[in-house]
């Protein structure tokens, strides 16, 4: 409980007036005096008892894609049986605030105060709780409360359409060198029965050798391993936007991917950020949140930040998307994906117009946008993949 500058200033002005007055024996100006002073007594006594406020607060959606529409709705009410009290306040959004115009607050006529939840850039918002004020009569002292709790929304890279994982790039699984075909017909290993196995899966010549029934395991091409490597380290950046794009670039091929049911995996070239989807979700049509979650908290890391990612056996090599700035070290990016059967490096570079260069077996896309590497990416590598 404070007074609010009005308070202070009629104080200061019932003060200086009841000295005044006494001081010169001056009966009208010692009234006044009193008056004044009276009326700051009667907006203390007023807001010195905490009123029942309540606030209801309802904020949809709570995961909202860059640039997305996301709003508010506070509610806010009292139940008390005392007479109609104005208040004002805030409403915080993440670093910024919604203010509450002074109004009227009756018992049982509720004040409902929307608004929209900047989304411009990624990461978490924290909403609430609200800061209220509940002014006296004559607005010369008030209250502060806080109230309604607090909301998270996470507003994650945008999820821009493409074409996702070409199927026929699989690795062998006897050895990581030999390309499996299209079809789902290479034989890749052989295990032992299990009740419920398909029996047309039977190897015969192989079960009358041992005397024990073996099963195939064979490639299922469809369900190609997608690993994205995203570049955050911020020298490989001349500003902002250039990461913002890559971001977008990443999530939306492990979105694509993984809602097709596809194993994919997320990976930061500093190793801060490893995320992996095993594609049980095949044919949900979603993408899977953990990869979303991951990306929108992603942040650049400076030089002295950094962290060795390890060697890239830690995942698999059917397809390496490596998404990166204008300023990366181009040659370390393309041997890095030149270990995949499919490797694809992605560069955000606002300068040229969009290009396709190839280094080796490495395609190498050049995009000044998101949009852009998205369309090299389904012109050259969804449609292009029978030429690998």
């Amino acid at each position: 409980m404070s007074l609010t500058p009005r308070g202070r200033l009629v104080t200061a002005v019932a003060a200086v007036t009841l000295v005044l007055g006494g001081w010169w024996h001056y009966a009208g100006l010692t009234g006044i005096g009193a008056a004044l002073a009276g009326l700051v007594l009667l907006d203390v006594a007023t807001v010195a008892v905490p009123g029942p406020l309540r606030a209801r607060r309802v904020v949809e959606p709570l995961q909202v894609s860059r640039h997305g529409r996301c709003t508010g709705t506070l509610t806010i009410d009292h139940s008390g049986r005392r007479l109609p009290f104005v208040i004002d306040g805030a409403e915080p959004v993440g670093a910024a605030s919604v203010p509450i115009p002074a109004t009227w607050l009756r018992s049982g006529r509720p004040v409902t105060v929307g608004y929209d939840v900047p989304t411009a850039s990624r990461g978490l918002r924290v909403i609430g709780p609200a800061r209220l004020r509940r002014l006296g009569p004559t607005g010369l002292a008030a209250r502060a409360d806080e109230v309604g709790g607090t909301v998270a929304v996470r507003v994650v890279p945008r999820v821009l359409p493409v074409r996702g994982v070409p199927p026929g790039a699989r690795r062998g699984h006897i050895s990581g060198d030999e390309r499996v075909a299209r079809g789902g017909t290479d034989l890749v290993a052989l295990r032992e029965y299990l009740p419920g196995d398909d029996l047309r899966r039977l190897h015969w010549a192989t079960s009358a050798r041992t005397g024990t029934l073996m099963v195939r395991d064979d490639a299922d091409p469809s369900q190609a391993q997608l690993t994205v490597l995203l570049d955050d380290r911020a020298a490989s950046y001349g500003a902002d936007q250039e990461f913002e794009d890559a971001v977008d670039v990443a999530a939306a091929l492990t979105a694509s991917a993984s809602a097709a049911g596809h194993p994919v995996r997320l990976r930061t070239l500093t190793g801060r950020v490893d995320v992996m989807h095993t594609g049980a979700s095949a044919g949900s049509g979603r993408p899977a949140p953990e990869l979303l979650a991951a990306l929108a908290d992603v942040a650049l890391v400076r030089a002295d930040q950094a962290t060795p990612a390890g060697p890239s056996a830690l995942y698999d090599l059917d397809i390496v998307a490596i998404v990166s700035g204008p300023t990366a070290d181009r040659a370390e990016l393309v041997v890095e994906a030149g270990r995949a059967v499919v490797g694809v490096v992605l560069a955000v570079d606002p300068h040229p117009d969009a290009t396709v260069l190839a280094s080796g077996a490495v395609v190498i896309l050049r995009g000044g946008r998101a949009e852009d590497l998205l369309a090299l990416w389904d012109s050259t590598v969804a449609d292009g993949i029978s030429r690998w």
